[in-house]
């Protein structure tokens, strides 16, 4: 075992996961307050529902003939929003712990809000502003759960990379939307 001093000899590692095996991932190396985790998760949860349903309010509610390009970003980014979703409800699961899909309360436990926008320039910022809230939230969130569990902390990394690149496209389409005449907006 010279040669692989971080491993933990094979014999302890087979004895300790036969002991609480009613924990399914949970082992004795997961360091991180668990509730604590299924908590934050359940709020990104929350936050990618929100997400979810704005962008495909504004998807169905913006028109002209300036929309079309907005509308399919609009699309792609609510399936991106219900797959971050569907990852952090399944992690919640992992970990033990109940996914909080109920209505009520969901706009409390969401980071970012739902604003409906009256016009295509500003269901755009709002939905920028909406993937600025969750890059930084869960930037926060990638941080704090540092090596106490890995696991969750590649799955927030994964959606903030996805939200970055939200953020660019609505970002590069605000700044189209500008350009325009007023009245094609």
């Amino acid at each position: 075992m010279a040669d692989q001093p971080f491993l933990t000899d094979v014999q302890t590692l087979r004895e300790r996961a036969r002991q609480h095996i009613e924990k399914g991932a949970i082992t004795e190396g997961y360091k991180a307050d668990r509730e604590n985790v299924i908590n934050i998760l359940n709020e990104a949860l929350a936050t990618e529902i929100v997400c979810t349903l704005r962008y495909k309010r504004h998807y169905y509610m913006a028109d002209g003939l300036s929309a079309n390009v907005a509308k399919a970003e609009f699309l792609e980014h609510a399936q991106q929003e219900q797959q971050h979703a569907d990852w952090l409800a399944e992690r919640i699961v992992q970990l033990g712990g109940a996914p909080n899909f109920s209505p009520e309360g969901l706009q409390t436990r969401s980071h970012a809000e739902y604003v409906e926008g009256s016009d295509l320039k500003e269901m755009i910022k709002e939905n920028l502003i909406a993937e600025r809230i969750a890059i930084d939230s869960y930037r926060e969130i990638a941080t704090y759960l540092g090596d106490k569990d890995p696991t969750s902390r590649r799955i927030m990394e994964d959606i903030l990379a996805q939200e970055e690149e939200h953020a660019d496209d609505m970002a590069g389409l605000l700044e189209g939307v500008e350009r325009l005449p007023t009245n094609n907006a």
